[in-house]
C-alpha cells in the first residue's frame, strides 16, 4: 500500500492546535520552519539511544514508538507517537538522548533543526508556551502509563491503553467516533505495557466477548463508550487535549 503524503507544517499545527490555541500569525511562523522529509520504513529506529542531536523529529504520517532495550534484549515501548507529534522536543535541552524512537509502520518524518524551533520561540511567546506545554503532557502521559504497568490488571492495562489512543487521534482527526486503527501487533502492545503476547491475546478474547471492543483487523471499535471507559478506568483529563476534558 502506497504510503499517502501529508505536508508536515500541516501536522504540526494540527498537533499543536489539538493542545492549545495558535494564531494566524503563529500558524506562518511554524510554516516557516525548515523541515527534511523522509519516508521510514516500518521497525527502524530514527534516533538512538545515546545520540546527540541537533534537530527535532516530527511525526507526518505513520505510527512510532519511544523505547528502550534492557538487559537480555529486551524491549520496553515508553510511548506511542501520532502524526504531529515531536517526540524527542526535549533534546534540544539534553546533550544526550536517553531512549530511542522508532517507526511501527510505514511512515514519513520531518527532520527540524534545534536553531530554527529556538528562533520561532524567541518570536513567539505563545509557542514557547506550546512547545513547553506538549512536554509537560509528555510527562503526564508517561505518570499514567506507570500506574497501569505498576498497579493495574491486564483487563484494565489494554482498555486504558485503547480509551487514550482514541482520545489523543480523534483530537488530531485520525480517528471516528466509534473506533480507530491501531496499527501494531500484539507483541508490540505487550511491549507497551508489561505483558507477554499470549497474555495480551487471552485478554483482548475477554474484552471482545465482554463487548468492552469490537476488532476487525487493526481496527478497534467501540459500542459504547462509557464501558470502554470504565473497564480502562480512565479519565481523559491527563491527556489536556481539545475535547478531552
Amino acid at each position: 500500500m502506497q504510503l499517502q503524503v501529508h505536508k508536515p507544517h500541516e501536522r504540526l499545527v494540527r498537533g499543536l492546535q489539538s493542545i492549545g490555541t495558535v494564531s494566524s500569525a503563529d500558524e506562518e511562523l511554524v510554516r516557516s520552519l525548515p523541515m527534511r522529509v523522509q519516508a521510514v520504513g516500518a521497525h527502524h529506529d530514527v534516533v538512538r539511544e545515546g545520540e546527540r542531536l541537533t534537530e527535532c523529529c516530527l511525526v507526518v504520517e505513520g505510527f512510532f514508538c519511544r523505547h528502550k532495550l534492557v538487559d537480555g534484549g529486551q524491549r520496553q515501548i515508553l510511548s506511542f507517537h501520532l502524526p504531529g507529534d515531536l517526540p524527542d522536543l526535549q533534546s534540544i535541552h539534553l546533550e544526550l538522548i536517553d531512549y530511542s524512537l522508532g517507526s511501527l509502520t510505514a511512515s514519513q518524518v520531518a527532520f527540524i533543526p534545534h536553531a530554527a524551533i529556538r528562533q520561532v520561540m524567541l518570536r513567539s511567546p505563545t509557542l514557547t508556551d506550546l512547545f513547553w506545554r506538549a512536554t509537560c503532557i509528555d510527562s503526564s502521559i508517561f505518570r499514567a502509563w506507570l500506574a497501569s504497568v505498576g498497579r493495574r490488571p491486564a483487563y484494565q492495562r489494554i482498555a486504558h491503553l485503547y480509551c487514550e489512543v482514541f482520545v489523543r487521534m480523534r483530537a488530531l482527526g485520525l480517528a471516528e467516533d466509534g473506533g480507530f486503527v491501531l496499527p501494531i501487533t500484539q507483541t508490540e502492545l505487550g511491549d507497551a505495557l508489561g505483558l507477554s503476547a499470549v497474555h495480551v491475546n487471552r485478554t483482548l478474547q475477554e474484552l471482545r466477548r465482554d463487548g468492552v471492543i469490537v476488532s476487525q483487523g487493526r481496527y478497534n471499535g467501540f459500542r459504547d463508550w462509557a464501558r470502554l471507559q470504565k473497564a480502562g478506568d480512565f479519565d481523559p483529563s491527563y491527556l489536556f487535549t481539545k475535547g478531552a476534558l
